[in-house]
């Protein structure tokens, strides 16, 4: 339920000297369909009265009411309803703002999982549905939620899925038309991420002519980092993003005319 690891670095075009057109300058779309999701299965359990999520370590009650959570860039509470036997709304909040809505839909013979999330961080609200198939029942009598899935497909709306990169000698800027922007020098430094309310940081490096490499930083701790691979007819860039947890997810970057 954290949106922002591939948009956040997803961010184009700030002063800079050209010593060459780089092929990762101009406008790209990502390509839903060719996005990867981790393997590695998510862990859910409602019973009881109470929902926990093992990859977010969080465990609070699920009566409908916003509870006070371990504060992160995104979040300080979180509220769980149960709106029928297939169906929970889990609803993330920042300083009494909404900042992501995500529900949860099991299908009628339980093993496949819808999750559609809504995120309000930007000024538009962008949209993420993914699709799970179950790996393991939850316990008897839970919640048909309950249980570990495996995710295997994932969309976004276009709003969230347009990005403008800029590549010179001096470094690497990016922009969503939502309003983020990012730009930083090849010089190992952080470099803040304009209109990011979890006020995200990220050092640039060049690994090559077609490779940059982005590493993300949030209240001082690594999260992660992006990579990002254009196409030597700089037509497509392939993006892997790999958590500090070791959970990583690829996508591909179409250029747009």
């Amino acid at each position: 339920m954290r949106l922002r690891c591939t948009l956040v670095f997803a961010l184009a075009a700030l002063p800079g000297s050209l010593w060459a057109q780089s092929l990762f300058d101009g406008t790209w779309i990502i390509e839903s369909d060719a996005t990867k999701v981790s393997d590695r299965p998510e862990m859910y359990t409602l019973d009881r009265g109470r929902f926990c999520c093992v990859q977010t370590n969080l465990s609070i009650k699920a009566d409908g009411l916003d509870h006070k959570v371990a504060k992160g860039p995104y979040v300080d509470t979180e509220k769980v309803r149960v709106v029928d036997d297939r169906t929970v709304e889990v609803v993330v909040k920042k300083a009494g703002k909404v900042m992501f809505t995500t529900t949860f839909v099991v299908s009628e013979d339980r093993d496949k999982l819808t999750a559609a999330t809504k995120d309000t961080t930007e000024a538009e609200a962008v949209f993420l549905e993914t699709l799970y198939q179950r790996v393991q029942k939850g316990p008897t009598g839970a919640h048909a939620l309950s249980g570990s899935w495996r995710g295997y497909k994932t969309k976004k709306s276009a709003n969230g899925s347009i990005i403008t990169y800029k590549c010179t000698d001096e470094g690497f800027s990016a922009e969503t038309p939502l309003g983020e922007k990012y730009y930083g020098k090849f010089d190992g430094k952080f470099y803040p991420t304009e209109d990011d309310p979890g006020h995200t940081l990220a050092a640039v490096k060049r690994i090559d002519t077609n490779t940059v490499e982005l590493t993300q930083k949030r209240e001082g701790k690594i999260t992660g980092v992006l990579r990002l691979t254009v196409s030597a007819d700089g037509k497509f860039i392939h993006g892997v993003f790999e958590r500090k947890d070791g959970v990583s997810n690829s996508f591909e970057m179409r250029k747009q005319p």
